[in-house]
């Protein structure tokens, strides 16, 4: 594996533990999703990784290199496109890729094809010129994950790069994504947006409190105990209206806002979908569906704070 992380565990003061004993590996043109709630631990961790936060205890090795002991290493061999903004007002969107490919030890020509060749993907060529004072923030977002991609490193880190991001440009940017892992680089997918995710990442890691809640592939975490695909029955209540009470054949509900989302037994499908139907004549629910569990439902399961799953066509 190209990366491996043993056993990380940082404390911070007051003994709060953001990361509690997190342990993954990501390979060469693997895409690996790291998935949890706002504060689960996503961005410490990946500070460990590129050096600019030291772990309490455990291991990190890149490519076999110790970078908690080298951290220059790890800085010069990742790609990291950070949460926050970058700052990039003295220079022109063009520009600041140019100058992050240089830095990286790109040829000043193949710099300049693969920043335009990004540009023209991502149809950025109107503010190609401007500069970066006077661009929107989901510009400059798609600006930053350009200058991590333009000369990528032997692992790409994403935190969050779809953040403002219109819907058909995000599309084409987890396209590139896909591209950078075809071309040999291991991308790091910090996210919460579970719903783009699924589409995108090989394997993927649930962390919420600090620790790994689940990991394996999306189709591996979707599959119960014996194997079987789990049957979910989703329903969306009508606004103001209170929860209903559940038939005992609906297992393990969980509430989101207005979503309620259960198990269903094979056996109980009938029933339960003239259940539901009853619901919906009676104007308490707005809609329902059952089908396959997604990734979205297993996450919703495994960590603290569902509510902060993004829904269907959200841009944040």
């Amino acid at each position: 594996m190209l990366l491996e992380i043993n056993n990380i565990t940082k404390v911070y003061k007051k003994k709060i533990r953001a990361n509690d004993n997190i342990s993954l590996s990501i390979a060469e043109g693997e895409v690996f999703g790291l998935l949890g709630p706002n504060g689960a631990g996503k961005t410490t961790l990946v500070n460990q990784i590129i050096g600019l936060t030291k772990p309490t205890s455990g291991s990190i090795t890149l490519d076999g290199v110790d970078v908690i002991a080298n951290p220059g290493y790890a800085r010069e061999h990742c790609s990291f496109q950070a949460q926050t903004q970058v700052p990039i007002s003295g220079l022109s969107t063009l520009q600041a890729i140019e100058l992050v490919g240089r830095i990286r030890g790109g040829k000043k020509a193949e710099v300049r094809q693969r920043a335009m060749d990004l540009i023209d993907k991502l149809d950025m060529g109107e503010w190609q010129k401007m500069m970066g004072v006077t661009i929107s923030g989901g510009v400059r977002r798609l600006v930053a994950f350009c200058m991590a991609a333009v000369t990528p490193g032997k692992i790409v880190i994403l935190d969050e790069p779809t953040n403002d991001i219109d819907p058909l440009r995000r599309r084409i940017l987890w396209e590139e994504v896909q591209e950078l892992a075809r071309h040999g680089s291991a991308v790091l997918l910090v996210t919460h947006n579970v719903l783009e995710a699924e589409r995108v990442v090989d394997r993927l890691a649930i962390i919420d409190q600090g620790q790994v809640k689940g990991m394996g592939t999306p189709a591996r975490l979707k599959e119960d105990e014996g194997g079987a695909m789990h049957l979910e029955l989703e329903l969306t209540l009508e606004p103001n209206q209170t929860e209903p009470d559940l038939p005992d054949y609906l297992q393990n509900p969980v509430t989101v806002n207005r979503r309620i989302i259960a198990r269903v037994d094979p056996a109980d499908i009938t029933k339960a979908i003239e259940w539901a139907r009853g619901l919906k004549e009676s104007d308490i629910i707005e809609e329902f569906k059952l089908g396959p569990a997604t990734l979205e439902d297993i996450y919703v399961r495994l960590v603290q704070n569902p509510d902060e799953v993004e829904q269907p066509g959200e841009v944040t």
